[in-house]
Protein backbone atom coordinates (compact mmCIF):
# COMPACT_ATOMS: atom_id res chain seq x y z
CA UNK A 1 0.00 0.00 0.00
CA UNK A 2 1.27 4.13 -0.93
CA UNK A 3 -0.12 4.92 2.45
CA UNK A 4 -0.96 8.30 0.60
CA UNK A 5 -4.18 10.64 1.53
CA UNK A 6 -4.35 12.78 -1.40
CA UNK A 7 -5.91 15.47 0.15
CA UNK A 8 -4.68 18.80 2.14
CA UNK A 9 -5.21 17.74 5.79
CA UNK A 10 -7.73 16.02 7.72
CA UNK A 11 -10.88 17.75 10.04
CA UNK A 12 -8.37 17.94 12.55
CA UNK A 13 -4.99 19.31 10.62
CA UNK A 14 -7.93 21.83 9.28
CA UNK A 15 -8.63 22.57 12.52
CA UNK A 16 -5.14 23.70 13.80
CA UNK A 17 -4.92 25.59 10.42
CA UNK A 18 -7.00 28.25 12.69
CA UNK A 19 -4.61 30.37 14.56
CA UNK A 20 -7.04 30.69 17.24
CA UNK A 21 -7.73 27.06 17.70
CA UNK A 22 -3.92 25.80 17.34
CA UNK A 23 -3.46 28.57 20.13
CA UNK A 24 -5.76 26.69 22.32
CA UNK A 25 -4.19 23.05 21.70
CA UNK A 26 -0.85 24.69 22.37
CA UNK A 27 -2.01 26.22 25.30
CA UNK A 28 -3.67 23.34 27.34
CA UNK A 29 -0.61 20.98 26.31
CA UNK A 30 2.19 23.45 27.61
CA UNK A 31 0.25 24.81 30.75
CA UNK A 32 0.49 28.33 29.10
CA UNK A 33 -1.38 31.24 28.75
CA UNK A 34 -0.79 33.01 25.25
CA UNK A 35 -3.49 35.23 24.03
CA UNK A 36 -2.79 36.50 20.74
CA UNK A 37 -3.32 34.52 17.74
CA UNK A 38 -1.18 36.58 15.71
CA UNK A 39 1.73 35.49 17.62
CA UNK A 40 0.95 31.98 16.38
CA UNK A 41 3.29 31.31 12.74
CA UNK A 42 1.37 28.31 10.50
CA UNK A 43 4.41 26.45 8.83
CA UNK A 44 3.27 24.23 5.70
CA UNK A 45 5.33 21.46 3.70
CA UNK A 46 7.18 23.23 0.67
CA UNK A 47 5.49 22.02 -2.38
CA UNK A 48 7.23 18.80 -4.34
CA UNK A 49 7.40 16.80 -1.22
CA UNK A 50 5.85 13.66 -1.45
CA UNK A 51 1.90 13.37 -1.04
CA UNK A 52 3.18 10.27 1.73
CA UNK A 53 5.31 13.06 3.68
CA UNK A 54 2.12 15.08 4.90
CA UNK A 55 1.73 16.40 8.60
CA UNK A 56 -1.61 17.44 10.16
CA UNK A 57 -0.47 20.32 11.94
CA UNK A 58 3.00 22.92 12.39
CA UNK A 59 3.23 25.85 13.86
CA UNK A 60 5.82 28.39 15.40
CA UNK A 61 5.16 30.32 19.02
CA UNK A 62 7.40 32.47 20.87
CA UNK A 63 10.51 30.24 19.58
CA UNK A 64 8.37 26.54 20.00
CA UNK A 65 7.88 24.84 16.77
CA UNK A 66 4.94 22.52 17.68
CA UNK A 67 4.54 19.52 15.62
CA UNK A 68 1.40 17.60 15.94
CA UNK A 69 -0.55 14.75 14.23
CA UNK A 70 -3.99 13.11 14.46
CA UNK A 71 -4.49 9.18 14.26
CA UNK A 72 -6.86 6.98 14.26
CA UNK A 73 -4.98 3.85 13.63
CA UNK A 74 -1.83 2.91 15.40
CA UNK A 75 1.45 3.68 14.21
CA UNK A 76 5.25 2.86 15.60
CA UNK A 77 6.22 5.26 12.61
CA UNK A 78 5.07 8.20 14.01
CA UNK A 79 8.97 9.37 15.11
CA UNK A 80 10.56 8.69 11.93
CA UNK A 81 7.58 10.70 10.29
CA UNK A 82 7.73 13.64 12.69
CA UNK A 83 11.92 13.69 11.77
CA UNK A 84 11.32 13.98 8.12
CA UNK A 85 8.58 16.87 8.81
CA UNK A 86 10.42 18.60 11.42
CA UNK A 87 13.42 18.26 8.92
CA UNK A 88 12.12 19.59 6.13
CA UNK A 89 10.94 22.74 8.09
CA UNK A 90 14.17 23.37 9.65
CA UNK A 91 15.44 23.23 6.08
CA UNK A 92 13.06 26.08 4.96
CA UNK A 93 13.53 27.96 8.24
CA UNK A 94 17.65 28.53 7.76
CA UNK A 95 17.72 29.17 4.00
CA UNK A 96 18.43 32.64 4.42
CA UNK A 97 20.95 31.43 7.35
CA UNK A 98 24.43 31.02 7.02
CA UNK A 99 25.03 27.39 8.69
CA UNK A 100 28.59 27.41 7.85
CA UNK A 101 29.34 30.33 9.65
CA UNK A 102 30.91 30.98 12.79
CA UNK A 103 27.72 32.50 14.33
CA UNK A 104 25.80 29.72 16.14
CA UNK A 105 22.16 30.05 14.10
CA UNK A 106 19.28 29.64 16.11
CA UNK A 107 16.35 27.18 15.50
CA UNK A 108 13.00 26.96 17.58
CA UNK A 109 13.03 24.21 19.96
CA UNK A 110 10.66 21.49 18.45
CA UNK A 111 7.87 19.83 20.60
CA UNK A 112 5.70 16.77 19.04
CA UNK A 113 2.28 15.52 20.11
CA UNK A 114 0.32 12.90 18.38
CA UNK A 115 -3.73 12.83 19.55
CA UNK A 116 -5.17 9.65 18.69
CA UNK A 117 -8.51 8.76 18.82
CA UNK A 118 -8.91 5.28 16.98
CA UNK A 119 -11.10 2.07 18.02
CA UNK A 120 -8.68 0.14 19.35
CA UNK A 121 -7.72 -0.03 22.80
CA UNK A 122 -4.88 2.22 24.11
CA UNK A 123 -3.08 3.73 27.07
CA UNK A 124 -4.22 7.17 28.14
CA UNK A 125 -0.69 8.49 27.38
CA UNK A 126 2.45 7.39 26.00
CA UNK A 127 5.70 7.96 24.28
CA UNK A 128 6.96 7.12 21.10
CA UNK A 129 10.60 7.14 19.96
CA UNK A 130 12.45 7.11 17.33
CA UNK A 131 15.57 4.76 18.79
CA UNK A 132 12.90 2.20 19.23
CA UNK A 133 13.20 1.68 15.29
CA UNK A 134 17.14 1.52 15.34
CA UNK A 135 18.53 -1.48 13.81
CA UNK A 136 21.54 -1.10 16.09
CA UNK A 137 20.03 -0.08 19.57
CA UNK A 138 22.45 2.29 21.68
CA UNK A 139 22.10 3.01 25.26
CA UNK A 140 22.48 7.13 24.63
CA UNK A 141 21.03 7.38 21.24
CA UNK A 142 23.00 10.08 19.54
CA UNK A 143 19.69 11.30 17.24
CA UNK A 144 16.57 10.96 19.61
CA UNK A 145 13.25 11.82 18.74
CA UNK A 146 10.18 11.72 21.20
CA UNK A 147 6.80 11.70 20.81
CA UNK A 148 4.30 11.75 23.54
CA UNK A 149 0.85 10.24 22.47
CA UNK A 150 -2.36 11.32 23.46
CA UNK A 151 -5.67 9.25 23.72
CA UNK A 152 -8.61 12.09 23.00
CA UNK A 153 -11.59 9.29 23.00
CA UNK A 154 -14.37 9.38 25.18
CA UNK A 155 -12.62 9.27 29.12
CA UNK A 156 -9.63 9.40 28.35
CA UNK A 157 -7.48 12.55 28.84
CA UNK A 158 -10.30 14.49 30.35
CA UNK A 159 -7.85 17.38 31.96
CA UNK A 160 -6.60 18.09 28.93
CA UNK A 161 -9.91 18.07 27.03
CA UNK A 162 -11.35 20.11 29.53
CA UNK A 163 -8.46 22.90 29.48
CA UNK A 164 -8.98 22.52 25.16
CA UNK A 165 -12.50 23.08 24.01
CA UNK A 166 -11.60 22.88 20.54
CA UNK A 167 -10.21 19.07 21.08
CA UNK A 168 -13.16 18.29 23.27
CA UNK A 169 -15.63 19.17 20.53
CA UNK A 170 -13.51 17.83 17.66
CA UNK A 171 -13.82 14.59 18.93
CA UNK A 172 -17.64 15.68 19.70
CA UNK A 173 -18.17 15.42 15.95
CA UNK A 174 -16.26 12.41 15.49
CA UNK A 175 -18.25 10.45 18.37
CA UNK A 176 -21.68 11.73 16.51
CA UNK A 177 -19.94 10.48 12.68
CA UNK A 178 -19.73 6.93 14.17
CA UNK A 179 -22.90 6.81 16.01
CA UNK A 180 -24.49 7.59 12.76
CA UNK A 181 -22.77 5.04 11.35
CA UNK A 182 -23.06 2.44 13.96
CA UNK A 183 -26.85 2.71 13.78
CA UNK A 184 -27.70 2.91 10.49
CA UNK A 185 -24.53 0.90 8.22
CA UNK A 186 -26.32 1.06 5.62
CA UNK A 187 -26.52 5.16 5.10
CA UNK A 188 -24.15 6.74 2.68
CA UNK A 189 -21.27 7.73 4.22
CA UNK A 190 -21.46 11.92 2.57
CA UNK A 191 -25.21 11.63 4.44
CA UNK A 192 -24.38 10.25 8.01
CA UNK A 193 -21.89 12.98 7.91
CA UNK A 194 -23.96 15.67 7.11
CA UNK A 195 -26.46 15.15 9.34
CA UNK A 196 -23.66 14.41 12.82
CA UNK A 197 -22.60 18.11 11.19
CA UNK A 198 -26.00 19.60 11.21
CA UNK A 199 -26.39 18.08 15.17
CA UNK A 200 -22.85 19.92 15.93
CA UNK A 201 -24.33 22.92 14.41
CA UNK A 202 -27.45 22.92 16.27
CA UNK A 203 -26.09 22.00 19.59
CA UNK A 204 -22.85 24.34 19.39
CA UNK A 205 -20.20 22.26 18.57
CA UNK A 206 -17.66 23.89 16.16
CA UNK A 207 -20.71 25.70 14.83
CA UNK A 208 -18.85 28.29 13.09
CA UNK A 209 -15.76 26.43 11.60
CA UNK A 210 -18.10 23.53 10.56
CA UNK A 211 -20.66 26.19 8.73
CA UNK A 212 -18.14 27.74 7.38
CA UNK A 213 -15.66 24.81 6.08
CA UNK A 214 -18.74 21.93 5.96
CA UNK A 215 -18.24 20.65 2.05
CA UNK A 216 -14.24 20.54 3.18
CA UNK A 217 -14.73 18.82 6.12
CA UNK A 218 -17.13 16.29 4.62
CA UNK A 219 -14.96 15.61 1.90
CA UNK A 220 -11.63 14.95 3.90
CA UNK A 221 -13.93 12.92 6.43
CA UNK A 222 -15.44 11.26 3.77
CA UNK A 223 -11.55 10.37 2.54
CA UNK A 224 -10.38 9.52 6.11
CA UNK A 225 -13.35 7.24 6.36
CA UNK A 226 -12.08 5.34 2.76
CA UNK A 227 -8.32 5.30 3.75
CA UNK A 228 -8.67 3.75 7.02
CA UNK A 229 -11.22 1.07 6.01
CA UNK A 230 -8.46 0.16 3.38
CA UNK A 231 -5.62 0.01 6.18
CA UNK A 232 -8.44 -2.11 8.45
CA UNK A 233 -9.06 -4.50 5.55
CA UNK A 234 -4.92 -4.93 4.41
CA UNK A 235 -4.59 -5.53 8.53
CA UNK A 236 -7.36 -7.92 8.18
CA UNK A 237 -5.91 -9.41 4.89
CA UNK A 238 -2.88 -9.65 6.58
CA UNK A 239 -3.82 -11.88 9.61
CA UNK A 240 -5.74 -14.18 7.08
CA UNK A 241 -2.50 -14.33 5.46
CA UNK A 242 -0.71 -15.09 8.48
CA UNK A 243 -3.36 -17.65 10.09
CA UNK A 244 -3.71 -19.53 6.48
CA UNK A 245 0.59 -19.98 7.09
CA UNK A 246 0.22 -20.81 10.23
CA UNK A 247 -2.48 -23.53 9.26
CA UNK A 248 0.46 -24.99 6.67
CA UNK A 249 2.70 -25.12 8.95
CA UNK A 250 0.64 -26.81 11.88
CA UNK A 251 -0.31 -29.38 9.19
CA UNK A 252 3.36 -29.44 7.92
CA UNK A 253 4.58 -29.99 11.64
CA UNK A 254 1.16 -32.71 11.99
CA UNK A 255 2.73 -34.71 9.18
CA UNK A 256 6.18 -34.26 10.21
CA UNK A 257 5.18 -35.85 13.34
CA UNK A 258 2.72 -38.75 12.07
CA UNK A 259 6.00 -39.43 9.52
CA UNK A 260 8.65 -39.57 12.35
CA UNK A 261 6.61 -41.44 14.96
CA UNK A 262 5.88 -44.15 11.60
CA UNK A 263 9.73 -44.04 11.55
CA UNK A 264 10.02 -44.92 15.31
CA UNK A 265 7.47 -47.68 14.91
CA UNK A 266 9.31 -49.03 11.83
CA UNK A 267 12.69 -49.34 13.70
CA UNK A 268 11.45 -50.59 16.33
CA UNK A 269 9.73 -53.53 14.87
CA UNK A 270 13.16 -54.12 12.89
CA UNK A 271 14.96 -54.21 16.06
CA UNK A 272 12.41 -56.73 17.33
CA UNK A 273 13.17 -58.77 14.33
CA UNK A 274 16.83 -58.88 15.15
CA UNK A 275 16.76 -59.41 18.71
CA UNK A 276 14.64 -62.76 17.79
CA UNK A 277 16.63 -63.89 15.39
CA UNK A 278 20.12 -63.10 17.44
CA UNK A 279 18.02 -65.21 20.20
CA UNK A 280 17.48 -67.92 17.89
Amino acid sequence: MAGNREYKSDVFGMLCEEPEYALEVYNALNQSDYRDPHLVEVCNLERGISLSVRNDAAFILDMNLSVYEHESTICPNMPLRELIYVTNILEQWVKKQNIYGRKLVKIPTPRFAVFYNGMEEQPEQYQQKLSDAYANPMEKPELELTCTVYNINSGMNSKLLSKCPVLEQYMTFVDYVREELEMHPEKDLAKAINEAIDRCIEEGVLQEFLTKRREEVTKVTQLDYTFDRRIELEREAAREEALAEERVNTERERKAKEEAEMEVQRLRAELEQYKKRFSE
